[in-house]
This record gives structure tokens, C-alpha cells and sequence, in this order.
């Protein structure tokens, strides 16, 4: 579906000339803006965008010629049709020079006139496909670009591939770091809506303020500084999906507008009367906890309610353990071409560090993390002194509960947990197996038993000779 065209503006001195141009292009479907002098005209740019303008040659005041000039200055790029009365091959040169997209000496036919605004028009909506085209280039995202083998990325595609031909409403919940754009961005790519506009808003990065009029718009007029009328993004998304992020963080005043307009698309901008429809597909996503944002009276339940109609839940990375190598020869091949540089692989000291790592900023810290080794790196592998230490990272381990048994049975949960938690003692105490042991207060042959059955590399493990006397307890 097309966004309506801007107005045209119509200026001209003469007040008959104006009702005139006015009513031929009004029975043409175009909406009209007139000043009857170059100094209104220019206020009424300031104001409001148009796909073109229709200006006399002689005006008091500024001349047509001077308007010309100035309106080529401030907006290149916008379309000036130029109509005189006093129309000689000097003058058409002039105007021509001066910015003009055509010239028309008085008297014309009414059909010259359609057809030239026609073309202008025409393209501004070229225009206009063409900046979607490319926006919808960029931010395409097919499947191939969810990297991971596990069991639980592969039902996560299923379910995309699934869900994505529907009009489905999807909420997507998980961490920050874990991929809730890209599963935005490949239900929008693989649906029906590819077509048309796909939009993103992060509601935690708009003040409070702006984030309804950003979404919904505004009319002229609405509150200070707003000084033309501003079409929502909803509006630029008619026909596409529109992709919410950090929904969570948005205040509870706009929650009740928005549940409003996910019952039938309607929605009426800031400081305006009139109600809108659009026909858009919504996508939601929020890293926080939304049960205890309900809970705490910060998220509508019925609002949960409305977007939860299929919810996806991509896996944090420490649940992921066999997609960690897939994911870092991934993003090794990808920052090796930006930067022009040849590393072959990981040594088996780095395949471990990165496995023992807990990745408490997920995909979004893998990805850093091998850049920085890229940069750094001046042998054909990555080895350990490239990568972080990851001490300052290993304190921001999480242990969310919310997140851990989604999905999860309690024998799973469990296993994660042990896995984390001996990751954890591991790293701080830098591989010393028996130091290791002890803070768990059992033996290094339990300890190494436990590793290998929660498949925890020991490459990078050190033992000390045990202290006279010292013993821990044998319980596996």
C-alpha cells in the first residue's frame, strides 16, 4: 500500500489564478497548499513537506525568479513548475537555469498542467519505493543468518518458517544479545508483507515523550515544536510489519493506545481528531521479565495477553555450548574479510576458553570478542592472548531462573546450573583443578568426572601436588 502523496503548493498573486489552479488539481485528487506571495510561500515549506511547488514568474515582492533560487537552496531536490504570462525563449532559459523542472506560458491548456505535475508526481513516489527498496535490502534477514545446530535454534527455524506466512502477532522474550532482531527480521523477510515496509522502533531508546508521536505521528500544532504534521511510523509501515523492541520499557499511558490499535489497526495521532486504519503486522520484543513487570504493575496484562499470540524464545549462548565454535568461525570469516587479514582457525587453548566462557552478553559478546582476537591476532590461529580474559564479563553471570527452566525439564535446568557453576569456580581460579575442587568441597577425580559428563573441555586445566592432609569429600 502507497503513503499518500504530500500536497503541492500553489503560489501566485494574482487570487483568481489560485482558486483556478487549486480546483483543477483538487478534481485531480491532489491536495493543495496556496500563499499568494514567495515570503508565505517559503513559511509554508517551513511547515509542511510537498512533492512540488507551482509558482507565478512576477509576484509582488519576491520575484518567482528570487523564490526559485532560495527554494533550490533549502530543499534540492524538490520539483518548482514555473508559469508566466510574459513567456519568451530568454525567460524559459532562465527559469530553466535557475531550478525549474518545466515552464508554462499563460494561457495554457488544463491538460499541460496535469500532465507536467503528473510527472513530477510520479516521481516522488519513485522516489519514495526506491528508499524502501533499499531499506528493505539492508535489513533483510533470511534463515541462513540464525547460525546454530542445536536442537533448540533448529525448533526456533521451524517455528519462524511456521509462523512467518501467518498475520500472527509475535511477542519475542529473551535476553539482550540472543537474536530477537534477527527472528524479527526473518518472520517479516519469509512473510507475505516482504514486499512493503518493515520498521523498527526501540521504545527504550526514545524519550517518553516522542515515543507516541514517533509511533502514531502528530498533527501541526500539537505541542511546542511541532511545526508540520508528522506521519507515524505505523503510517510508513501500512501494508508491512512493524518491529517493537524493548516494548517493556514503554510507559503504561501508551500501552493502552497501542492495545488499542492491535485490536483493529485504528489510532488517531497527537493533537488531531481524525481516526486512521492501517493494516500492519506487529512484532514485539522485550529482554526484561515481563511476569514480574506485570507483577509489579509496569506491563498491562491484557496487553501481554494481546502480543502473545505465538511467542518465541531464543536460547541464551550458554545453553548453546555446540553452537559457540559455529558461531566464532562465523564471525571470524566475517571480520577477516572486513579487514583484509588471513587467520586459519582457533588454536585448541582458545577452542577451550571460549567454551569455558559463561557469554553473559551472548551472541552480541561472541561477536565482539572474536573481533578484538582479529585485530590483535598475528598468527594464522587465534590463541588465548587474543581473546578477552573475560574477568570483568564473568561477573555478570546470570542466573535468571525466568529464563533457565523455559522449556527446560528439571533434570536439564539442573544440568545447566551444575555446568555454570563449575564454568564459573573454573575461570576464577584459572584452571587449577584443585583449587576448583576444593571450593566445591569434593575430590579432583569427582571434579574431572563431572567435567567430562557435562562435556567441559580440560585442555586448559592445571593440577598442583596436593597438601599433606589436605582431603576433600569423594561424592561424585
Amino acid at each position: 500500500m502507497k503513503l499518500p502523496l504530500p500536497p503541492l503548493l500553489v503560489v501566485d498573486d494574482e487570487k483568481n489564478m489560485r482558486i483556478s489552479l487549486e480546483t483543477v488539481m483538487t478534481d485531480e485528487g491532489y491536495r493543495v497548499r496556496s500563499a499568494e506571495s514567495a515570503e508565505q510561500g517559503l513559511k509554508v515549506l517551513e511547515q509542511e513537506p510537498v512533492f512540488m511547488v507551482l509558482t507565478d514568474a512576477r509576484l509582488g515582492g519576491m520575484s518567482g525568479y528570487e523564490f526559485l533560487g532560495k527554494v533550490r537552496d533549502r530543499y534540492p531536490g524538490l520539483p518548482i513548475l514555473m508559469i508566466t504570462a510574459y513567456a519568451t525563449p530568454k525567460l524559459a532559459v532562465e527559469a530553466i537555469k535557475a531550478g525549474a523542472v518545466d515552464y508554462l506560458a499563460k494561457p495554457f491548456a488544463p491538460e499541460e498542467l496535469i500532465h507536467a505535475v503528473h510527472r513530477c508526481a510520479e516521481r516522488h513516489r519513485l522516489i519514495q519505493e526506491n528508499a524502501a527498496l533499499r531499506a528493505r535490502a539492508a535489513q533483510g534477514v533470511t534463515l541462513d543468518q540464525i547460525i546454530g545446530e542445536c536442537s533448540r535454534m533448529m525448533d526456533l527455524k521451524r517455528l519462524i518458517q511456521t509462523v512467518a506466512p501467518t498475520n500472527a502477532t509475535v511477542l519475542i522474550l529473551g535476553e539482550s544479545g540472543t537474536g530477537k532482531e534477527l527472528v524479527a527480521g526473518a518472520l517479516h523477510s519469509l512473510s507475505h508483507r516482504r514486499e512493503a515496509n518493515y520498521i523498527r522502533i526501540n521504545c527504550a531508546a526514545i524519550p517518553e515523550n516522542l515515543l507516541e508521536s514517533e509511533l502514531f505521528g502528530h498533527e501541526k500544532g500539537a505541542f511546542t515544536g511541532a511545526l508540520k504534521q508528522k506521519l507515524g511510523r505505523v503510517e510508513e509501515a501500512d501494508g508491512g510489519t512493524i518491529f517493537l523492541d524493548e516494548i517493556g520499557d514503554m510507559s503504561r499511558p501508551l500501552q493502552a493506545k497501542l492495545l488499542r490499535f492491535l485490536e483493529d489497526g485504528t489510532f488517531t495521532r497527537v493533537g488531531g481528531n481524525s481516526e486512521l486504519q492501517v493494516n500492519v503486522r506487529l512484532i514485539a520484543a522485550t529482554n526484561r521479565d515481563i511476569v514480574h513487570a506485570i507483577r509489579q504493575n509496569h506491563f498491562r496484562e491484557d496487553l501481554f495477553h494481546r502480543l502473545n499470540v505465538v511467542q518465541f524464545l531464543p536460547p541464551p549462548l550458554r545453553e548453546r555450548s555446540q553452537d559457540v565454535l559455529l558461531l566464532a568461525a562465523h564471525f571470524l570469516r566475517h571480520f577477516c574479510l572486513s579487514m583484509n587479514k588471513v587467520v586459519k582457525g582457533f588454536s585448541p587453548n582458545a577452542q577451550h576458553q571460549l567454551l569455558a566462557h559463561h557469554w553473559p552478553g551472548n551472541v552480541r559478546e561472541l561477536r565482539n570478542a572474536i573481533e578484538r582476537a582479529v585485530i590483535l591476532e598475528t598468527a594464522e590461529e587465534i590463541h588465548p592472548g587474543s581473546l578477552p580474559n573475560f574477568q570483568v564479563e564473568s561477573k555478570l553471570r546470570k542466573f535468571d531462573t525466568a529464563f533457565i527452566m523455559a522449556g527446560l525439564s528439571l533434570d536439564q535446568a539442573v544440568t545447566n546450573y551444575e555446568r555454570d557453576l563449575i564454568l564459573s569456580i573454573h575461570e576464577q581460579h584459572q584452571g587449577n583443578l584443585n583449587r576448583v575442587a576444593e571450593q566445591l568441597k569434593i575430590s579432583r577425580h569427582a571434579l574431572r568426572y563431572r567435567m567430562q559428563r557435562l562435556n567441559i573441555l580440560q585442555e586448559n586445566s592445571v593440577e598442583e601436588e596436593k597438601n599433606p592432609g589436605e582431603s576433600y569429600s569423594q561424592t561424585p
